[in-house]
């Protein structure tokens, strides 16, 4: 997968991108560039890790998927 020219070495990160460009960016307009990054920071811990629902993780957000595991860890499984 990482060598040069394998499509799929970026598929996470362009599905990510993706999303970030069409759920926040094109949404708002913003004056400065601290304004831009406190924006995408909001997104990304305020919206996408905590309450968007991901289908590769059984429809939990990332947050809630990262706690199921570490419960199943504990439980030894």
């Amino acid at each position: 997968m990482s060598r040069r020219g394998n499509c799929h070495d970026r598929a996470v990160a362009e599905s990510f991108f993706q999303l970030l460009k069409r759920e926040r960016i094109r949404r708002k307009t913003y004056l400065t560039r601290d304004d831009a990054r406190r924006g995408v920071f909001e997104y990304i811990e305020m919206f996408y890790n905590p309450k968007r629902k991901h289908t590769n993780n059984g429809m939990l957000s990332p947050v809630d998927f990262e706690i199921r595991q570490q419960k199943l860890k504990q439980a030894g499984v």
